[in-house]
């Protein structure tokens, strides 16, 4: 392969990887010491200011005079859906629930995705993807009720709703920045920077805006760097580079997987069976679908 090993996409996409795959335990810690919209607002900052360095980096600044009003709408409704409305929700949901249980049911997404895209994208629905959705749908379930399928009891429905919908903002959000084709970085930029302003906007009607101890403020940068900025730009990179871009775009199915046992390691939380079989379905449902777009 040509290059060094470094120039490599499977590299880039592990990294990645191994980044996100912390952040579900950041998520928890930081919210020990903020409210999730305090935690959202310098987080949003941080990938703010580290999105406008990359762009100044990759010598991609002179692209922002070239934007039209059209352009910044769209930029605007993108800021608004994320990081404003999707992290606000997923953040709240993560403080109600346990670590494990909010990262495997937002990464419902991925099904999601695909019911939206038979309205919004004009496609076909199959047998099989409604296969797939039957199994992750099941999966949500079991993970809801803990296992608990004959009790039907549901251990927190407002954090499960809200883990559940953040998949429903993701979903949205991903197909709308399928139809803008300007460059990436730039499009990430600019709709943080609107989030960013959303978030104070937020914060400036229902007040609770304040300075997070040193704590919560290493977590805030941390997630703002891993989780929103720096780490979409080295995906974003890895898929770029790649061969086959369906075999790096597959390694994000290793995330949650990895995620747990970092929960389990930082975190201390037992990994349920209910949550390991909830995901092997979740998982399951979402590369049925994969697997047959494919064909």
């Amino acid at each position: 392969m040509k290059g060094s090993w470094r120039n490599n996409a499977y590299f880039y996409g592990l990294v990645a990887i191994a980044l996100w795959s912390t952040v579900s335990s950041a998520f928890k810690l930081s919210l020990n010491y903020q409210a999730p919209s305090v935690m959202l607002f310098y987080s949003s900052l941080t990938s703010t200011i580290v999105l406008f360095v990359i762009l100044i980096a990759q010598k991609k600044l002179h692209l922002l005079r070239s934007q039209s009003r059209g352009d910044i709408m769209r930029s605007m409704t993108l800021g608004l859906l994320n990081p404003f409305a999707y992290y606000l929700v997923l953040f709240k949901a993560y403080n109600l629930l346990q670590a494990q249980e909010a990262q495997v049911l937002n990464y419902t997404w991925g099904v999601v995705m695909v019911l939206l895209s038979i309205p919004l994208l004009k496609k076909k629905v199959s047998a099989m993807d409604l296969v797939g959705v039957v199994l992750s749908f099941f999966g949500v379930l079991f993970i809801a009720v803990k296992g608990n399928l004959a009790s039907m009891h549901f251990s927190n429905v407002t954090g499960v709703s809200l883990a559940v919908g953040s998949s429903l903002l993701w979903a949205l959000f991903w197909i709308f920045n399928l139809r803008d084709h300007r460059d990436e970085t730039l499009k990430l930029f600019l709709n943080f920077v609107f989030g960013t302003i959303f978030i104070l906007i937020y914060h400036l009607i229902v007040g609770g805006l304040t300075l997070p101890g040193w704590q919560g403020l290493a977590g805030d940068v941390y997630i703002g760097l891993f989780e929103m900025g720096l780490t979409f730009v080295v995906w974003l990179k890895a898929l770029s580079t790649a061969k086959h871009t369906a075999r790096i775009a597959n390694l994000i199915y290793v995330t949650p997987f990895i995620s747990l046992i970092v929960i389990n390691l930082v975190l201390g939380e037992a990994i349920h069976f209910s949550t390991i079989v909830g995901l092997l379905f979740i998982v399951g449902g979402i590369l049925i679908q994969r697997v047959r777009s494919a064909l």
